[in-house]
């Protein structure tokens, strides 16, 4: 049941509360036209439309990045866990280091509001001050490997941060929800002036109330699956799969 309830919150009420209270005035007051809907259906089905269509490409793009995270940094441990030149306290030492980065950045992606990334860069900075401190048993092709690999390492947390810092355009957003909400202002009155005053009210009020709950809907669908990091939505990622000991 509970997937079918992940839609639903204060937005959906708000939407719902203003469909009750348009039917009921425009019922009260006889208020009833006939209108083009076409300019209400591009102004909220196409940005919906739209903003829809790049969260879910932010959410394939966090895969990708969260799979060469992983990829990367499992390399990078690998590549330290043989080389017979390092002792079993390094190697302990550096497995350490690379399960935090992982850690860390697992816990920067969980919380949606943190955008402070200093803990991480200091941790991911430790590989390199493991390296320099124990440049005189790591030979130089290990260090080369390693340093390319912590390359793509990198670019994937930057990657990831910068999907879990920025959004789909704010602007683009709270318009979208702004006409949503205004939507059976203009809807209801030209329903009822189709359907008719002698037909019974409850169709018109399981038109309108359909019509919102759907739109109302999708753009909480939009919205969940912006943020794939917190596990709040059906089709939010789990991280847990892409931590470095998973």
């Amino acid at each position: 049941m509970n997937q079918y309830t992940t839609v639903v919150n204060r937005r959906t009420l708000i939407a719902l509360v203003i469909s009750f209270a348009t039917l009921y005035v425009a019922y009260k007051y006889n208020i009833n036209y006939n209108i083009d809907l076409t300019l209400i259906s591009i102004a909220i089905v196409f940005p919906l439309v739209f903003t829809i269509r790049s969260s879910f490409r932010r959410r394939e793009k966090a895969l990708e990045h969260l799979s060469q995270f992983r990829a990367a940094i499992k390399t990078v441990d690998y590549f330290f866990m043989s080389s017979p030149t390092l002792t079993d306290e390094k190697k302990q030492e550096i497995s350490n280091i690379l399960i935090e980065i992982s850690e860390k950045t697992i816990s920067h992606l969980n919380v949606r509001d943190n955008y402070n990334t200093n803990d991480l860069d200091d941790e991911v900075n430790k590989v390199y001050l493991f390296i320099i401190d124990n440049s005189e048993v790591i030979p130089k092709n290990l260090k080369d490997k390693v340093i390319r690999f912590m390359n793509d390492l990198h670019e994937s947390v930057e990657n990831l941060h910068a999907i879990h810092a920025h959004r789909t355009p704010i602007s683009l957003k709270a318009y979208c929800l702004i006409f949503i909400y205004i939507f059976p202002l203009i809807y209801t009155p030209t329903i009822i002036n189709r359907i008719g005053l002698d037909t019974t009210i409850w169709i018109t009020y399981f038109v309108v109330i359909l019509s919102e709950f759907i739109l109302i809907s999708l753009y909480n669908i939009q919205d969940d699956m912006e943020y794939p990091f917190d596990a709040k939505g059906l089709d939010d990622i789990n991280l847990n799969n892409f931590k470095i000991n998973r």
